[in-house]
């Protein structure tokens, strides 16, 4: 879809920007037969409505272009942007939500939020940890469970949440990912190991901080 402020005033100032929007629709994908869970981080027409109406107030034209083969698709046809408003979450792989970026990047062109290399960090929870822990902030210990052997070796103390090393929205966790002993951990591991396809992070729970607060009288 293409320019769809075309009804507004031709821009007038270098602030108004030509924009291209990238994003996973959900509906696409279940109608191209994925499930329920594996489009759980996808938007909803409404988001993208949203985006796009809400850059056309600030006067600005837009460019609906959808996911990254549509993205590659135009980017061959010859179209650019001058900059692309990215919320593309991708569907297969580590690196899944820095494919838009590293695509735009070959372009020169432009976009909202991350760059590859952070988004490729910051999906991948154990290797956040590890940046996070060198940079000497505080996170519970961990391990990775890539194989269901691995379990032998999470020498750490329960209680323990386990779940899967590179996805979000909550995708993998429920009521068992807190573990208590070790027959439990390997069951969860094994569950989340074939469900997913991908090596799970095991780290250490701690309770919630209790903070009191005293009420105050003001006279």
């Amino acid at each position: 879809m293409k320019d769809s402020c075309s009804e507004l005033p031709a821009p007038t100032s270098l602030l108004n920007m030509h924009i291209g929007i990238t994003y996973d629709l959900r509906s696409d994908y279940l109608a191209a037969g994925y499930g329920e869970e594996e489009t759980a981080e996808f938007d909803q027409t409404g988001t993208i409505e949203a985006i796009d109406g809400a850059l056309c107030e600030l006067g600005h034209t837009t460019d609906r272009v959808g996911h990254a083969r549509n993205l590659i698709e135009r980017l061959a046809a010859g179209d650019r942007w001058d900059l692309v408003f990215n919320i593309c979450e991708g569907l297969h792989g580590l690196g899944r939500e820095a494919q838009v970026p590293a695509i735009l990047d070959v372009y020169g062109i432009p976009y909202t939020f991350a760059d590859p290399a952070t988004l490729c960090v910051c999906l991948d929870k154990a290797l956040t940890k590890m940046v996070l822990r060198a940079a000497g902030l505080p996170t519970p210990d961990w391990r990775v469970v890539r194989e269901l052997p691995d379990t032998e070796h999470c020498r750490l103390p329960f209680p323990l949440i386990a779940k899967p090393l590179a996805e979000g929205t909550g995708k993998g966790i429920n009521a068992a990912s807190r573990i208590t002993d070790h027959t439990s951990l390997q069951w969860v591991c094994e569950g989340l190991l074939k469900q997913y396809e991908q090596p799970v992070l095991v780290e250490q729970v701690f309770a919630r901080p209790r903070v009191h607060r005293r009420a105050r009288r003001y006279v």
